[in-house]
């Protein structure tokens, strides 16, 4: 089941009010300058599932490349969102799933590409067990290559500093300096794990009805591990699921087209995410030092990029 296509406040405040028909899937999207890989993001919907009874709905962040015109224009069974500015991604998508009336959200990146039946294997999956409230992906890149940040343990300090150094990498069998990513995990073999990616992510939708949504603290970066996070803190599972494939660009639109903004918010989100979860487990000297840690990291970063820039 399909709908048209709308968009703006006024007819966003009516669509909420009004619309009560059931649905099996939400394909909800954040979209910030990414037109050129939505058609191939949006055309590999209908054959990764196997049910005609899904919604697209895509929260667009002031896009200036034209990507609203050219969803309506292609896609007119497309709901929009248009935002007036970028209000960031974990606003935008708490916007769609608001909207959503799937029995399942899948939380997709415009730069994904669905894998044939890559839905359907996880819905099947999710439905064998009441207990599991999150799925992810395999996620490769466009060469193929693995994505590590498809599977994740609980980034406490260790791990990240681990992941941040290299040490991941270099001991990638090491359980010590694998917490972060998991690499020590075979990347073909199913895990219960602490967090997936957001690139895309499925979501059973009892999960939210229990803890809500994501964050909105977090502008962008580290939402989709703080709400798995709350997730499995709330006795939900979450897994890794690799029989089911997508094949994610990176590094296109969204975040790319505003890359300082996004440095910025790629390191508050780490601190962000440290200090709701776990600072109370540590003393404060301990927090004060992480917090210069990730200062220091976020000067550099910045002061990189510019001069590559």
């Amino acid at each position: 089941m399909k709908r048209s296509g709308w968009s703006g406040a006024s007819e966003y405040g009516r669509y909420l009010a009004g619309y009560n028909a059931n649905m099996d899937v939400s394909f909800c999207v954040v979209n910030l300058n990414a037109k050129n890989h939505l058609n191939d993001c949006l055309i590999s919907i209908p054959g990764s599932l196997d049910t005609t009874s899904y919604e697209i709905i895509i929260t667009d962040n002031n896009s200036n490349d034209g990507s609203v015109e050219y969803i309506r224009e292609h896609y007119p069974n497309v709901s929009v969102i248009t935002n007036s500015r970028n209000e960031g991604y974990t606003k935008a998508i708490n916007q769609a799933l608001k909207c959503s009336k799937g029995d399942y959200k899948v939380i997709l990146n415009p730069d994904s590409i669905l894998m044939p039946n890559s839905i359907s294997q996880i819905l099947q999956f999710l439905r064998s067990d009441d207990s599991i409230g999150i799925v992810g992906p395999k996620v490769i890149d466009d060469s193929g290559v693995f994505q590590r940040s498809c599977r994740r343990g609980i980034a406490r300090p260790a791990a990240v500093f681990s992941y941040f150094l290299g040490l991941s990498k270099l001991f990638p069998s090491d359980k010590k300096y694998t917490g972060y990513h998991l690499n020590h995990l075979n990347t073909d073999d199913i895990n219960e794990v602490s967090g997936v990616s957001g690139s895309c992510m499925v979501i059973r939708n009892n999960v939210i009805d229990d803890i809500g949504y994501f964050d909105e603290q977090y502008f962008a970066y580290q939402e989709d591990s703080d709400y798995c996070l709350t997730a499995k803190n709330n006795g939900w599972k979450i897994y890794y699921y690799p029989e089911s494939i997508v094949k994610h660009i990176g590094g296109q639109g969204g975040s790319h087209s505003v890359r300082s903004r996004a440095i910025f918010e790629w390191h508050r989100s780490y601190v962000r995410y440290f200090y709701k979860h776990f600072a109370n487990d540590y003393p404060n000297i301990f927090n004060i030092f992480y917090l210069i840690i990730m200062i220091a990291k976020l000067i550099f970063t910045q002061i990189t990029y510019l001069i590559k820039k």
